[in-house]
């Protein structure tokens, strides 16, 4: 399935030629035109072909010690570590292990800003009034609100649901998509289940996900557990019952009060209700449905 709608998009969204798909993603030329042709995602999956073991590399002998020089002194050059283990091997293989396990190491950067282009990416979540809202037949309760928001414009759309199962998800993107007029390159949502979930350390989407995903020639990316970092845009600022708590703030008391600090907002951006660091839309204004704007091209 997940094969299906990649192929899809590198065909429709990236105009990748069926040699370049093949060669891409090492299948079969036959395998990428049947995909393409096909409109259904494939009803079964086939058995995974033999592959040989991957090799031991002659660095794995040396890893945990690089890991923990790595740990103490995260940006100390590949040349100082060979020295420090003692490696008397190819000093080219020893880089590109170091180069791996890095980022790994390395702090996050407070003040890193991300750019988007036009049409690239919209970011969705879900938001949860803060108040009971009346359903109808006496009963109250608090829908969620499917937000999407443009990486580029930051044109805000929303749709209430009336749950977060994953069909009614797929119908609430089918709406909004329909009101822009137009799909973005690739839909990001943060550690939603009825998305997908994590298997063997990559993101696997669910069977509704993926289908929708071949359908629209778009990839969906699930975001994962990444705490503040990577809720994005569209994080609304109501009560979701069933979300678990915000992490605490890394740090001792001095650094939380210099982070409090580094996100307030100034004036103008109080204004139109976006934080000047992080660029992240206010509660107030996440369940507001604003369709008509002109979206990414």
């Amino acid at each position: 399935m997940e094969d299906w709608a990649e192929i899809r998009r590198l065909h429709r969204a990236e105009g990748m030629s069926i040699k370049g798909i093949a060669r891409h993603l090492g299948i079969a030329r036959n395998t990428a035109r049947r995909a393409v042709a096909s409109d259904d995602p494939p009803k079964y999956r086939r058995a995974p072909k033999y592959r040989r073991a991957p090799k031991c590399s002659i660095v794995d002998a040396v890893e945990p010690a690089i890991r923990e020089l790595l740990a103490q002194y995260p940006r100390m050059p590949a040349t100082v570590i060979a020295e420090r283990i003692g490696w008397e091997r190819s000093l080219s293989v020893l880089k590109r292990r170091v180069r791996e396990l890095r980022p790994v190491y390395l702090p996050a950067d407070p003040v890193s800003r991300t750019a988007y282009r036009p049409g690239e990416l919209a970011q969705c979540d879900l938001w949860f009034p803060p108040v009971d809202l009346p359903l109808g037949f006496g009963q109250t309760g608090r829908p969620p609100v499917l937000v999407m928001v443009a990486g580029y414009s930051r044109v805000i759309t929303a749709r209430m649901l009336p749950s977060r199962q994953a069909a009614d998800l797929v119908s609430g993107h089918w709406d909004l998509l329909s009101g822009w007029n137009a799909v973005p390159r690739a839909l990001v949502w943060d550690n939603e289940a009825a998305i997908g979930r994590r298997r063997e350390g990559r993101a696997v989407l669910g069977h509704e996900f993926a289908a929708l995903a071949g359908l629209l020639a778009c990839k969906v990316i699930p975001a994962g557990t990444g705490g503040r970092r990577s809720r994005g845009q569209g994080r609304g600022g109501g009560h979701d019952p069933e979300a678990r708590p915000r992490d605490r703030p890394v740090g001792g008391r001095r650094s939380r009060r210099r982070a409090r600090r580094r996100r307030r907002p100034g004036p103008a951006c109080q204004a139109i209700g976006v934080r000047k660091e992080v660029r992240r839309v206010r509660p107030e204004h996440a369940g507001a449905a604003l369709t008509g704007h002109p979206c990414d091209h």
